[in-house]
Order: structure tokens, then C-alpha cells, then sequence
């Protein structure tokens, strides 16, 4: 008698339990939050980021000679399939080298350079995309100034 007392006590401590953690339990959505996060607040898909404020300040004569460097990109940015222009080849460049006028193109130009963590370019130099690199490249004559390697993958 006392082994079915202590088995009927068991399972009533077993089924108030089970009642206490289903009265517990978050309703379904809040449990889909908790195991999946909460909804991001930021842009969704492909929306357009907002640009950070005085992201187009940029600064006039600048000392470029400062900027003269070839720099391994610290982070890289996934994004859509690089087409370099019809007829050209792939190359490693270097600052001081000229970029041919076909990359100086809009498909070419990152013009929201802050989401790839780029500086802020200076007044006549544009940041532009070959491949996988990224090159601040002036405008009016195309010499490469820096290079920084592997922002896109």
C-alpha cells in the first residue's frame, strides 16, 4: 500500500509540475521571438540604407599623399556578382596606377562607400569597385590613390 501511495503522490507532484511550466510557457509568438530574435527595426531586404549624417562632407584639399596605401580590408561585404567592363581583364591594382576610364562607370562607382566601411572619399575622388577591391580613384585623371583588397567576397 505505502509503494502505491508513494507512486499516486509522484504522479500528482509530476502532473502539477507539468501544469505550472505549460501555464509558464510564453504564447507561441513570444516563444518564436525568444528561439529566433526579435524583428531586426532596420531596413528590411533591399531597402536603401539611410545615410549617416555629413556622410557626403567630404573633404576638400585633402593631403592625398596621405592616402597613398594598399590596405587588406579588415571585414567583407557579400553583394551582388561583380561584370567587370567588356573587354578587359582581371588585375591586382595599385595605388599610383591608372584605372581605365570603362570602370569609372555607374554600374562601377560606390557611391554609399560608408556600408562597406570606406572613408570618406575627397573632393575629385570616387571610391570604385574592380572585382572583389575597392579603389579611390580621382576622377579627373584615374590614378589610384588606395586600394583596399577583399571588401566584397
Amino acid at each position: 500500500m505505502e509503494l502505491v501511495t508513494r507512486f499516486t503522490v509522484g504522479l500528482a507532484l509530476a502532473l502539477a509540475a507539468g501544469t505550472v511550466a505549460l501555464a509558464a510557457e510564453p504564447p507561441h509568438e513570444q516563444a518564436h521571438a525568444a528561439h529566433h530574435g526579435e524583428p531586426y527595426p532596420g531596413p528590411h531586404r533591399y531597402e536603401r540604407v539611410a545615410e549617416p549624417k555629413g556622410w557626403n562632407q567630404r573633404p576638400a584639399g585633402a593631403d592625398i599623399a596621405g592616402y597613398r596605401h594598399n590596405f587588406q580590408a579588415p571585414r567583407t561585404f557579400r553583394i551582388g556578382v561583380y561584370r567587370r567592363p567588356a573587354g578587359w581583364h582581371a588585375h591586382r591594382w595599385a595605388y599610383g596606377e591608372i584605372l581605365p576610364r570603362p570602370y569609372w562607370a555607374a554600374p562601377y562607382i560606390i557611391a554609399d562607400y560608408w556600408l562597406f566601411s570606406l572613408e570618406v572619399p575627397p573632393v575629385g575622388y570616387e571610391w570604385v569597385r574592380d572585382d572583389s577591391d575597392a579603389l579611390l580613384v580621382s576622377v579627373q585623371t584615374g590614378e589610384i590613390v588606395q586600394v583596399v583588397y577583399g571588401v566584397f567576397g
